[in-house]
């Protein structure tokens, strides 16, 4: 779907918007405003990348905005982020998307007709729009490495968390390396010849941005490590918890196996009292145990 948010004749920039095009719109597009073909074609790519081409007659450049509509499992680049593509020149901006972005409804909504004095201006806006679409998940994100850190810590083993913990940590991971990938926007917007307070506050938004997901990168990855030595640390008392009694046994084991082998010549076999001698001598073996381990510490 094509449509005409800022008409030249009545403001001073054109802006369109398509929305989820089909091969004729997008033929129709590149017809009109002589887009190159490479470009376009990115633009059906729906794995990708950020990028930015500084081409003859325009600027084309396609950032990665959060899905809001994610699932808890999605850790994809199409399952997490949704592309929008644009077309920059001095006269005109297009931008191009599969899906409906909220971002872009609400600066259409706002009567931009007289509101924008420039394509950059506008762009600007826009580019705003998209990384703040990370702000929210990165709230959203925190609370759930905070939820994974209080069960590790409590031992909660109600609550299967290595795979969540996967989950979250391809998701940092990915939006991590998506605004890593969109550093060369950013640069290239903020050194342009149309640099100033607007493009310095999209560049120090970004920086913010990056700085929120190095910061939660490192709290998964450390949480991870603690996930793991927890596990190993339970195992390890899950084992000592063994040997202790694995001990226990170990002398009573032998006493049974000397008066089990059935020598003919065995005092203790016709002594009246053998049998409950035997049973307090493992008594005794196993009281002994006990107190030399909890001297120890080890009970």
């Amino acid at each position: 779907m094509i449509r005409q948010i800022i008409d030249k004749e009545h403001g001073k920039l054109t802006w369109i918007d398509v929305c989820a095009p089909d091969q004729e719109e997008l033929r129709q597009i590149a017809r009109e405003y002589h887009l190159e073909e490479d470009s376009v074609q990115d633009c059906l790519q729906s794995d990708h990348l950020p990028k930015y081409e500084n081409l003859e007659s325009y600027i084309f450049i396609i950032f990665r905005v959060y899905n809001p509509t994610e699932t808890m499992e999605a850790d994809t680049v199409q399952e997490l982020t949704n592309k929008v593509a644009f077309f920059l020149s001095n006269d005109y901006l297009i931008t191009i998307h599969r899906k409906e972005q909220g971002f872009i409804n609400d600066i259409a909504a706002a009567n931009p007709q007289s509101k924008y004095q420039s394509v950059w201006q506008l762009f600007n806006v826009l580019l705003k729009g998209c990384l703040r679409s990370y702000e929210a998940p990165s709230t959203r994100l925190s609370k759930e490495i905070d939820y994974y850190e209080e069960n590790i810590f409590l031992r909660n083993r109600k609550v299967p968390m290595l795979k969540g913990l996967y989950f979250l940590h391809r998701k940092i991971a990915l939006i991590k390396r998506m605004l890593i990938l969109s550093y060369d926007i950013i640069d290239n917007i903020d050194a342009s010849k149309h640099r100033n307070i607007s493009t310095r506050d999209t560049r120090d938004l970004y920086v913010r941005l990056q700085n929120v997901y190095d910061n939660l990168y490192d709290n998964v990855n450390q949480l991870l490590n603690v996930y793991f030595s927890t596990a190993s640390q339970r195992t390890n008392e899950i084992m000592r918890v063994l040997t202790i009694f694995s001990v226990f046994f170990m002398p009573l084991t032998f006493v049974v196996g000397v008066y089990g082998m059935n020598f003919k010549f065995m005092p203790e076999l016709d002594w009246k009292y053998g049998y409950p001698a035997v049973l307090l001598l493992m008594a005794v073996i196993t009281l002994a145990c006990y107190k030399w381990f909890k001297k120890q510490g080890w009970m």
